[in-house]
């Protein structure tokens, strides 16, 4: 087959890869999207939709790793790491664990709060403009606790989040019952961040598919990238599944399996510096009481998430490397938490049982910069939980990149080679 041309190839069509495919547009690039499965078929199909700049803190935080330690044996606990044999793992893990204390936490959410804040400041405006309905709403989130204590203890976060710029407010229990009658009876306390918003991740990643084909752009699916090549004039040559593709430059999106591609993609560090961390969710019609507002059920981490069109039970971090089951006890967690706190903790009819890997670095902190030792290829990877809510704000750092315009803020705290 001949070879076919583009400015750019950005391998992945999940909502990072198709958020960055789309400002390469923006800024008259050429583009084509590969992906060896289907559009957004990965953790960007599942989440549940907030955008969170409340969730600028990493998970690297301290006290982490020992938390992680005693769940081991409690295989439905929030963050659960499975017991194997995994050298990758455990190498990981001790990066991760140099970076569980508070200075390390403080650099990275300086950065984690850059990406989240600058992307939700752009959603309403970027939504508009590309005609992309996803029950967008600026409503803010909950997180609910019935436990005084976890409350208290939870305050040393709200005064990191503080100084982060990240604003919150607390409502006490019987004044949020009031407010919210969706919670059953026993609320201690509310913490309340307005600045957070959320969609419907399904539509917007649907939506950020058809702009990038009506912006004229390309999207392969079924179409898996077998190895990336420097050509002798400098320009890049991709080999694919359904033959190669020749470009200027290529931007590697591939999230969760970022690991997994490192040696075909001949980026052998990222096996190093990411491991797939597995959630989990449960998508039902929406009950007839059901959450204003996005909350977390913040002593379970089970986050709630209500849209017109249906209802979303989700989180939980798992390391079990690719495995792909789906963990029934992990999913009852979740409806049991829901019932705890709500009184229509699920909805009247389940629609889906999902499961998905995050691309987990070290550092909790996303890979955006060029790849080190590979001229023009680029990573937009990394990106945790948050991929959706950094997407808008990752994709417009990424594209000014490739383009070689400034960025409108400083990208080396995501340069990949900190991690290499």
């Amino acid at each position: 087959m001949q070879n076919e041309v583009a400015d750019v190839v950005v391998v992945g069509a999940g909502v990072v890869g198709l958020a960055t495919a789309l400002a390469l547009l923006e800024r008259g690039r050429s583009v084509r999207v590969v992906d060896a499965g289907t559009v957004g078929c990965g953790s960007s199909h599942g989440n549940c939709g907030t955008l969170t700049p409340s969730h600028a803190l990493p998970l690297a935080a301290p006290g982490q790793v020992a938390r992680a330690m005693r769940w081991m044996l409690t295989p439905d606990a929030p963050l659960y790491l499975k017991p194997r044999f995994d050298p990758a793992l455990w190498s990981w893990l001790l990066r991760f664990a140099s970076r569980c204390n508070h200075a390390a936490m403080m650099r990275s959410g300086a950065a984690r709060a850059a990406l989240l804040q600058a992307s939700r400041d752009a959603f309403p405006g970027f939504l508009a403009r590309h005609r992309i309905d996803c029950e967008f709403a600026e409503t803010g989130t909950d997180h609910v606790f019935r436990d005084p204590r976890a409350l208290e203890a939870y305050r040393a976060e709200l005064a990191a989040l503080a100084e982060l710029g990240i604003r919150s407010e607390i409502i006490d229990g019987p004044a949020y019952e009031r407010e919210e009658p969706a919670v059953r009876p026993g609320v201690a306390a509310t913490v309340r961040f307005p600045g957070d918003a959320s969609l419907r991740p399904d539509w917007y990643v649907a939506g950020l598919a058809r702009a990038v084909r009506d912006a004229g752009g390309t999207i392969d699916e079924r179409r898996e990238v077998l190895g990336i090549a420097q050509a002798r004039d400098g320009s890049v040559r991709v080999e694919t599944t359904s033959g190669a593709l020749a470009c200027d430059d290529v931007v590697l999106a591939v999230g969760a399996w970022s690991p997994r591609l490192a040696k075909r993609l001949d980026v052998p560090f990222l096996a190093r510096a990411m491991q797939p961390g597995k959630g989990y969710s449960i998508t039902y019609d929406r009950p007839a009481l059901a959450p204003r507002r996005p909350v977390t059920l913040q002593e379970r981490s089970v986050c709630v998430s209500s849209w017109g069109s249906g209802y979303r039970l989700g989180s939980t971090m798992e390391f079990s490397g690719f495995d792909t089951s789906l963990n029934r006890r992990r999913l009852d967690a979740l409806e049991r938490a829901a019932r705890e706190y709500l009184h229509d903790g699920v909805g009247p009819a389940r629609r889906e049982e999902w499961y998905g890997w995050r691309p987990m670095s070290v550092d909790d902190v996303p890979l955006l910069g060029p790849v080190p030792g590979r001229p023009r290829q680029w990573l937009a990877t990394g990106h945790g939980m948050l991929g959706v809510s950094m997407s808008i704000a990752t994709a417009d750092l990424v594209a000014d990149l490739v383009c070689g315009r400034a960025p409108a803020f400083d990208p080396a705290p995501y340069r990949p080679e900190r991690l290499a």
